[in-house]
């Protein structure tokens, strides 16, 4: 399938700041600090309302879009606003990519994935630096003692959370979670039949 490219590693503001083949544009608003919201436009906000049927929580970015334009993961804060700790740095907000990794995870893919992690040590090492990798970026956003070496999709031994996976493979780009590259590559191209949402202008 041609798939939506992009990723943090691959932004220019990534470097200095821090909520098919077709490309995805990919855009994070830089913050003035590591540990600051990022400004997120108020129509990219009323869009991933509208995907997710209530208001985002602690949302500090558009962390990919989708080819249609439409955000289709947010990059959230590791606290929520009323103090819970939120260990799901990467957020998959698009209902149609969310139904069809829904369809992979019924289709015992989890299940296959988990019995290769335990096989090959040399895609165990990969998923363990995915891991890694996401911990780092949420600790540059704030250090929450409660969530520390706690990362998402069941990471780095298990597999337990498809959405969370493919959220971080499109976040992080190509080659960073191996696991979420190959959730990626299983799924048709969700966006061609045309925004999920159509745009919103902000309330």
């Amino acid at each position: 399938m041609s798939r939506p490219n992009g990723g943090r590693a691959t932004r220019p503001d990534r470097e200095t700041a821090l909520d098919g083949e077709q490309t995805s544009p990919v855009v994070r608003v830089a913050s003035g600090g590591a540990g600051e919201a990022a400004a997120v436009a108020p129509a990219d906000r009323a869009v991933v309302a509208a995907q997710l049927g209530r208001a985002p929580r602690a949302m500090r970015a558009v962390a990919h879009r989708c080819p249609c334009g439409n955000p289709d993961v947010v990059e959230t804060s590791p606290r929520l606003p009323d103090g819970t700790p939120f260990p799901t740095l990467d957020y998959l907000t698009c209902p149609r990519a969310s139904a069809a990794v829904g369809r992979l995870e019924a289709s015992g893919l989890m299940r296959e994935m988990a019995e290769r992690l335990r096989g090959d040590p040399d895609l165990a090492g990969r998923y363990r630096a995915a891991h890694e990798a996401y911990l780092r970026r949420r600790e540059e956003l704030g250090h929450v003692p409660e969530i520390a070496g706690t990362s998402a999709g069941g990471m780095p031994t298990r597999v337990k959370c498809l959405h969370a996976l493919l959220a971080h493979s499109l976040a992080a780009g190509p080659g960073v979670n191996p696991l979420g590259d190959e959730v990626r590559e299983a799924l048709p191209p969700w966006w061609a039949d045309g925004p999920c949402v159509p745009a919103r202008e902000p309330a």
